[in-house]
């Protein structure tokens, strides 16, 4: 599994699993398309956040080949 705390690991177009700030505490993941990457350090703890093509905002768990 790659690494989703690392930016270079994220493109747009990836697709990926994200966690929804509100979805946090349950750690609830959501598919889709990276739209672009908001997160301008190379690395994050947390997952590089990104805006998917649906317009969700959040943190990148999984990055799915």
């Amino acid at each position: 599994m790659t690494d989703g705390s690392i930016r270079e690991n994220i493109k747009p177009g990836t697709h990926v699993k994200i966690v929804l700030k509100e979805d946090q505490r349950t750690g609830k993941l959501i598919e889709g398309i990276v739209r672009n990457i908001l997160t301008n350090s190379s690395k994050h703890p947390h997952g590089i956040k990104v805006r998917l093509e649906s317009g969700e905002v959040g943190r990148v768990k999984e990055i799915i080949s």
